[in-house]
């Protein structure tokens, strides 16, 4: 009887311990706000999803930027160089809901695009934990981790999460799939890890 109720034992704690990764932080309501122009950054946040659970919001613009990559740029120079903060069409109606937020960007002129400046100015975050993502076209995050970082001073700011996708302006857009997105998950699963988001 000992010994049936021992096997019993070693296969319950076999299967508790077998679930789903999402199940790591069960008291954290996790929140995945994305921009992303390629698709990319979308990639990336799908996959964070797919280990952490969690609800998956796009940042939307009011006046979404012209198609054309070089209108954007000159759009989003004048942009960070006055300040301005584009109008959202994202709205997030219970941020104070969620424990844990992950911010993801592309690096665009070598610093955070501004509409999420406009998401980290329109919400509170203080007292969350505050995860920042990036995609970029090979030349590193720029200023943009450090901006979170300003601008959430009463969050817990863990360390941020970058990988190549797409060089628009070689003609060079969704790059984050097939053997590139299973490369993005194995690296996206050892950050996790190392942030202790998943086991």
């Amino acid at each position: 009887m000992k010994t049936t109720v021992f096997i019993l034992l070693i296969i319950g704690l076999a299967t508790s311990s077998g679930c789903s990764n999402a199940q790591f932080m069960p008291s954290k309501k996790i929140l995945i706000v994305y921009l992303s122009r390629t698709n990319n950054t979308k990639a990336i946040a799908g996959i964070i999803q797919k280990h952490v659970g969690g609800t998956l919001v796009a940042l939307e613009l009011e006046k979404p930027y012209p198609e054309n990559y070089r209108a954007t740029v000159e759009q989003v120079v004048k942009e960070n160089e006055t300040g301005y903060l584009p109008p959202l069409k994202t709205r997030i109606d219970s941020i104070q809901y969620y424990d844990v937020v992950f911010v993801g960007f592309p690096t665009w002129d070598m610093q955070m695009p501004p509409p999420v400046k406009s998401f980290l100015h329109q919400y509170n975050f203080s007292g969350k934990t505050v995860i920042p993502f990036n995609t970029n076209a090979g030349y590193g995050i720029g200023s943009g981790f450090n901006t979170v970082k300003q601008l959430c001073p009463n969050s817990k700011v863990l360390e941020g999460f970058s990988i190549t996708g797409g060089v628009e302006r070689d003609g060079v857009y969704f790059v984050i799939k097939g053997e590139k997105e299973k490369e993005a998950e194995k690296e996206i699963k050892k950050w996790l890890r190392k942030i202790n988001m998943i086991k």
